[in-house]
């Protein structure tokens, strides 16, 4: 591939999401013309722009990688739970205040999904064991935070296992979704030739 192509597909895959980008940035840039309520720094933004982008370009290269509709949507879902994830982890802390140590046991659900990823190269039926692996592992963290007395007492068990519960049902269904994508592509493949 010459240098030209690439520039040029760079430059697709980069295009959506970099608008999307802009448009999401500039709401509470707008608020903040208008309120006193929302305050955003310069890293604020700086740290927003750059998760939106990377969702949106990860978005962007699995609906091209996709060849059905269910490995589209199950590809948005695991990203959208990776992003708000990530989100509530910046913005408020997950399993206490923003910035807390045990936040870091994240770090170990995205290991999971990032590496099985790779490990499955993308395939559907890789991906639906590497999503439900996923969800074991969000499940796992909050069973650890509260086992180990991670959890701060302004925040209840209930509100962690909520939680908990809400992005292990968003890695399960990707994972079902992935699955369905296994089983329509098989179906799509030609059926190997019978020898005489």
């Amino acid at each position: 591939m010459n240098g030209t192509r690439l520039s040029s597909l760079v430059g697709v895959l980069a295009l959506r999401p970099l608008l999307a980008t802009a448009v999401l940035l500039a709401v509470p840039l707008a608020a903040m013309q208008v309120t006193d309520e929302v305050v955003w720094t310069v890293s604020d933004f700086v740290v927003a722009g750059a998760l939106v982008f990377a969702t949106g370009t990860l978005l962007e290269l699995a609906w091209r990688r996709a060849e059905t509709a269910a490995y589209r949507i199950a590809a948005a879902v695991a990203l959208a739970a990776g992003f708000l994830l990530v989100w509530g982890i910046l913005a408020v802390g997950v399993i206490g205040a923003s910035g807390d140590r045990a936040d870091l046991l994240y770090a170990g659900v995205f290991t999971v999904g990032i590496v099985g990823a790779l490990l499955a190269r993308f395939r559907p039926r890789g991906m639906a064991w590497v999503m439900a692996a996923t969800a074991v592992a969000q499940v796992a963290v909050g069973g650890v935070a509260l086992i180990a007395g991670m959890v701060p007492a302004y925040n209840a068990a209930y509100e962690i296992l909520g939680l908990s519960g809400f992005f292990a049902a968003l890695w399960l269904l990707s994972a079902c979704l992935f699955r369905r994508a296994a089983r329509a592509q098989a179906s799509l493949a030609p059926a190997p030739e019978e020898r005489p």
